[in-house]
């Protein structure tokens, strides 16, 4: 007989670093499916796929991929249908993260340099200042 984990929130909540908060969220947005027991279905028991789910949501997070993005990713696996189709969505989304990381980068960098420029500019300033004052003092 196959053994079939479950999961509670709390289980969840403590592995992924997470809040129950957040988890509930995921569930909203229909990234988690959990199976609901006890009195007026208070109780949700996470299946080892929910937990698969949300190990695949955070780390589609990480990427910098939208909720949306991840879901429809995530859903992509899913299917029956072969991969090619879901790792091609994959590929347009990465491509599409990184062409942005890669702006943000170049932004960063053109900053960094301008902020180099201005320290070295206040760095003569200051010695020119500290020397025009040494030479001042009796």
């Amino acid at each position: 007989m196959a053994n079939n984990p479950t999961y509670t929130i709390s289980d969840l909540a403590r592995e992924f670093d997470l809040t129950t908060r957040a988890i509930r969220f995921y569930e909203d947005m229909g990234l988690l499916q959990p199976l609901r027991e006890g009195p007026g279905g208070r109780n949700r028991v996470y299946s080892a796929r929910d937990r698969t789910r949300l190990k695949l949501t955070l780390r589609a997070k990480r990427l910098g991929l939208s909720l949306t993005e991840a879901k429809d990713i995530i859903e992509m696996y899913d299917s029956p249908r072969d991969t090619g189709p879901q790792l091609r969505k994959f590929l347009t989304v990465l491509a599409g993260h990184k062409r942005q990381l890669e702006e943000q980068m170049a932004d960063l960098v053109a900053n960094l340099d301008e902020v180099k420029v201005h320290e070295k500019e206040a760095r003569a300033l200051l010695a020119k200042a500290e020397k025009a004052a040494s030479g001042a003092k009796p």
